[in-house]
Parts: C-alpha cells; sequence; structure tokens
C-alpha cells in the first residue's frame, strides 16, 4: 500500500514507497500463470503459446532424439522447465516420447524407459496438469500401437520450484527444454529505484523510449545473474553430452525499445495511464510498477554462455513470428486475454484484484486500435546448448 504522510511542519507530503510491493515481492510465490480451467484462465488462453510451440517443436524434438542416440541409454529422462499448466503443458512431452519410440523401432531396439518432470513454480495449477495424465497415457498407447505391440514405459512427475537454482539430482538428465519461460526474471531488478527509493521508470513497468539508461543497465545487469545461475544448475544436473534447447522472447537488435519486445508493455502502460487519468488508479502505485521480465539478444546469450563455460552452442537464432488472423478487433481481445492470464497474479498483488476487469477490457481495446494501424511481429530467440567435458 502507498501511504501519503504529513509532514509535521505541513511543507510537503512524502510518499513511502517501502521499495514498492512489486520490487520487494517473492517472485516465485506469487507469479504464476491464472489457474482453472474458466474464460479467463491460462487453461483456456493459451492458444498463442501452442502456436509458438508448434513453431519451435522440430528444433526441441529433433535435440532430444539426437541426445538418445548419442547415449542409447536404457533409461532416459528429461525435464521441461516452465511447464505451466493447461492443454500446453503435456503437447512437447508426447511429441518427444513419440519421436523416440520411432526412433527405437526403425533401428530395432528396446524403447527406453522415459522418465518426465513438469517443473513450474509452486503456485502453479499442476492439479490441472495432473487431470490429463490419464489422456496422454492413453494417447502414447493408441500411437505406440500402431508402431508395434509394446509401448514405452513412461514415467511423470511435477516439480514445484525455480529453474534459478537446483531442481533435479547431479548428472540425472539427458535433455532439458524450455518454451516461453526464460524471459522472466527470479525477480524485478532493484536497480529500479533511486537512493530516496522513489521509482526511476515512472509511468513504465519495462524498459521504454522515455526510459533512463539506468532502467535497462538494471534489468540486463538482473539477467545476467539470473542466466548465469540457471546455466550452472543446469549443468550439474545434466549428464556430460546431454542438451538444452531454450526457446523465448528475444530481440534481434542489441536496442532495448526494440518495438517487438517493448509493444505490448507500451500498451499495457498506456491503458495505466487512462485509469489513472480517470482516477481508477492510483499514479504513485503505477508508477512503482514494474515486470520481471527481459528479451535477451543472441550477443547476450552467446556472451553468458561462454563467460559460465559449461555449454557449447550448438545452434543459436532469432525468429519473427506474427500471429495476427487479419481481424485487429478480435486479435486485440485475444492478446489482451492471453496476458491477463500472464499478468493477472502480478497485478493483483500490487494493485488488488478489482482493476482487473475494467484494465484488461482498455487494454484489449488499445491493442486492437494499434493492430488496425500497423503489423507487429514478435521475435523467439531459440538456444541449442550441449554440456561439453
Amino acid at each position: 500500500m502507498i501511504m501519503l504522510l504529513q509532514t509535521t511542519n505541513g511543507m510537503r507530503s512524502s510518499r513511502l514507497l517501502s521499495s514498492s510491493k512489486i520490487a520487494a515481492m517473492d517472485v516465485g510465490s506469487i507469479l504464476h500463470m491464472k489457474e482453472g480451467l474458466g474464460e479467463t484462465s491460462y487453461a483456456r488462453n493459451s492458444s498463442l503459446q501452442k502456436k509458438s510451440m508448434d513453431a519451435l517443436k522440430h528444433i526441441i524434438v529433433h535435440s532430444a532424439v539426437n541426445v538418445y542416440i548419442s547415449k542409447t541409454p536404457t533409461s532416459f529422462s528429461m525435464a521441461d522447465l516452465g511447464c505451466s499448466s493447461g492443454p500446453n503443458a503435456l503437447c512437447m512431452a508426447g511429441d518427444i516420447i513419440e519421436a523416440i519410440d520411432e526412433k527405437c523401432s526403425k533401428l530395432s531396439q528396446q524403447t527406453p524407459e522415459i522418465s518426465v518432470f513438469l517443473n513450474d513454480l509452486p503456485m502453479n495449477d499442476f492439479n490441472a496438469i495432473f487431470a490429463n495424465f490419464p489422456e496422454f497415457f492413453k494417447k502414447l498407447k493408441t500411437h505406440a500401437s500402431r508402431e508395434r505391440d509394446i509401448h514405452p514405459f513412461v514415467f511423470l512427475a511435477g516439480v514445484p520450484g525455480s529453474f534459478y537454482g537446483r531442481l533435479f539430482l547431479n548428472n540425472s538428465l539427458h535433455f532439458i527444454y524450455s518454451c516461453l519461460s526464460l524471459h522472466w526474471l527470479s525477480q524485478v531488478p532493484p536497480g529500479l529505484f533511486n537512493n530516496e527509493r522513489e521509482p526511476i521508470n515512472k509511468g513504465k513497468m519495462y524498459i521504454s523510449h522515455t526510459s533512463p539508461p539506468a532502467v535497462a543497465i538494471a534489468y540486463f545487469n538482473q539477467f545476467q545473474k539470473d542466466f548465469t545461475c540457471f546455466l550452472k544448475s543446469r549443468s550439474a544436473e545434466l549428464v556430460c553430452g546431454g542438451q538444452m534447447v531454450l526457446a523465448m522472447l528475444g530481440r534481434k537488435s542489441q536496442d532495448h525499445n526494440d518495438k517487438s519486445t517493448t509493444f505490448l508493455w507500451e500498451v499495457l502502460a498506456q491503458s495505466f495511464a487512462l485509469m489513472v487519468s480517470q482516477k481508477i488508479v492510483n499514479e504513485e502505485k503505477v508508477d512503482a510498477y514494474n515486470v520481471p521480465f527481459y528479451a535477451p539478444s543472441t550477443k547476450e546469450i552467446e556472451d553468458e554462455v561462454q563467460k559460465e563455460g559449461s555449454f557449447i552452442i550448438d545452434h543459436i537464432q532469432t525468429y519473427e513470428f506474427n500471429t495476427s488472423s487479419g481481424d485487429a478487433t478480435k486479435d486485440g481481445r485475444i492478446t489482451s486475454l492471453a496476458i491477463r492470464a500472464i499478468q493477472e497474479s502480478m497485478i493483483c498483488y500490487h494493485f488488488g484484484g478489482e482493476i482487473i476487469d475494467t484494465l484488461f477490457e482498455t487494454y484489449g481495446r488499445l491493442l486492437s486500435e494499434s493492430m488496425k494501424k500497423e503489423e507487429i511481429k514478435g521475435v523467439h530467440l531459440v538456444v541449442v546448448l550441449r554440456k561439453s567435458g
């Protein structure tokens, strides 16, 4: 809560921001995709993510099969980091298992026992994933029966925890993949408030063309810290020669103000500004709200991998994606619901839940207006890493 304290001499008011709830909050216990199966849930508003995953699937599946062929273990362990919830959570795992089973069939080899670990933050709706296990196994058996009379033994487990730290035993995993999760940081960068604990990125919630240079520096520093921790943790958990495929939102240029990265945040900031003008939201709260997000460039990824030293980059590339249907009104609404399903937990924590419906109605309308004027393409950054040694 932001409190206005009147000084005894009446000369001025000072804002007690307590470094902002959003800056001090424990992201691991707050951030999660909208749970359940309701109209605004992530399960019903993740079609854009599914399209992105489908576009990148061939890279992930190919890498997983390559690891299996190079190792041919009797048991194969893999992990999905940032699995989220809803129908997308098991799709990639199923594709990988089927591809390995088909490869074994062609090579006249016994399909290995396969362990799949599904990881996300503790507040993730794991129950919605577990409820899909029976249908998942049924689909695998149906697929396997078309190939031969036996089907692979598959073991699934949920693993709650932050991937910016250890999650698994030493040398226990052959393959790791992460789809559209690593652009989330472990925390809001601490450098977004000055020495008087006043916000320096007023009116914005991410890097913007109006942000002072210190904002981009703070975000980049947090990215470096987090990504190095991520690499060290995964290096301990992967077997030698094991691989990771990491797909995240990124940017093509070194410019932090790349519109493909900042567009959605800029429009959300405009939505908040409009609500401030209507006295629906407190301006000081908006000034203190920043998101734990960072979209890196390929050079930034390459530099951190080289410095950490545990991995070799087999492939790295950026891909433009465009989910436009040609109907800006429809696209604005779909995108608004998708962002709501992702951001609602943090916004409710900072502002309270009473503003949510109005905020995202406004956001959807502004998105549609912007999409009518110009086509906005996003950027995925994909990197395939192999543990050296």
